[in-house]
């Protein structure tokens, strides 16, 4: 991989935004993983430190990519294949927090995040390299007898280093939330190395610590059907701002879309909303729940409530922007006439 490091103006695409001037410069680095440009910017840093510290970053994409890809050899394909035929496969701790937290993300959210669908995903043409080829669509027969057996993060067990599942239809892929974790891990590292401001930034969904300066990071939000943002936030200390949507990952057959999130319960592409996005100061929790708020489309409030998310907006298939009351509070809508509809999140 080719890192890019170099002094210039703070703006990266649709998903950050500043003003100009000599005070707003931070040293940015570009590289790529996960299939994406992922961008680090850094504010108050020198240039050495910055070099290394991009280096061990790379380092980290690269083996957190390595470990969970999910149909290229790696420790998940192993592990899948010791499931598909009955067997229990030992796992070190590392490997066992992650699944463990995949787990609580996907029981959180009532499994419409669902790390276990990964032969529906398969179905779909999703787990392999030339995934946005036009090709038809799965047989209803096949998705049926999928639905049938349902598999869930409930079907895995991990006891004494052994992981076992009582279903072989489950498949794991951590699509949904191995950007996130990625993230939360760049972030931990930067943290270590004493680096207190800075945005790491995985194709559009970031988390943000520190400052810009002495003001915060501005996050622009992207308009999920017109190449311009949606909304601005402005975001400091440390947060994440994720979003998922139809108009990224997508195949067309006869003129069709189909958006790569599946709704689990039903087999097919949620179709609900165009976009949701979730800040949050936890990236992982911030991926997973903003897959799920999308595949609940209008029962996005209650998901948002079991997965402890305040600030959500969706973008619903009719372009309408619902938001909760703490995003309304937050969020400039720069690229939208219509007021939005505030939805209340429901707690105990």
């Amino acid at each position: 991989m080719k890192t890019v490091l170099n002094s210039l103006i703070l703006v990266i695409g649709l998903s950050l935004l500043s003003a100009c001037g000599d005070q707003d410069r931070a040293l940015q680095a570009k590289f790529y993983a996960f299939g994406t440009e992922i961008d680090i910017s850094l504010y108050g840093v020198d240039e050495e430190t910055a070099a290394k510290t991009i280096d061990a970053l790379e380092q980290s994409f690269s083996e957190v990519n390595d470990l969970w890809h999910a149909w290229q050899p790696s420790v998940l394909t192993k592990i899948n294949d010791a499931i598909a035929a009955e067997q229990p496969i030992a796992v070190d701790d590392n490997v066992a927090s992650v699944i463990l937290l995949a787990q609580k993300l996907a029981r959180d959210s009532g499994h419409l995040f669902n790390p276990a669908a990964g032969n529906l995903f398969a179905l779909w043409g999703y787990e392999q390299d030339d995934w946005f080829e036009s090709h038809p669509p799965p047989a209803q027969a096949d998705i049926d007898a999928w639905l049938a057996v349902s598999p869930t993060m409930d079907d895995i067990v991990i006891e004494n280093g052994q992981l076992t599942s009582n279903n072989t239809a489950v498949r794991l892929g951590f699509g949904g939330f191995a950007k996130g974790y990625a993230v939360d891990n760049a972030i931990a590292i930067l943290q270590q190395q004493g680096i207190q401001n800075a945005v790491v930034n995985i194709g559009g969904d970031l988390r943000a610590i520190g400052t810009h300066g002495e003001r915060p990071w501005i996050i622009g939000i992207r308009h999920p059907r017109h190449d311009r943002v949606l909304a601005s936030v402005a975001v400091s200390d440390d947060e994440s701002v994720f979003s998922s949507g139809d108009y990224e990952r997508f195949f067309t057959y006869e003129g069709k879309r189909y958006p790569h999130i599946l709704d689990p319960r039903t087999g097919y592409p949620a179709d609900q909303a165009m976009s949701s996005t979730v800040i949050h100061e936890n990236a992982s929790m911030a991926d997973a729940a903003a897959t799920a708020i999308f595949v609940a489309g209008s029962d996005w409030p209650t998901i948002a409530a079991e997965m402890g998310i305040d600030m959500v907006m969706l973008v619903t298939e009719d372009g309408q922007v619902e938001m909760s009351p703490a995003m309304h509070k937050r969020v400039r809508l720069t690229g939208h006439d219509a007021e939005p509809v505030i939805r209340e999140i429901p707690h105990e």
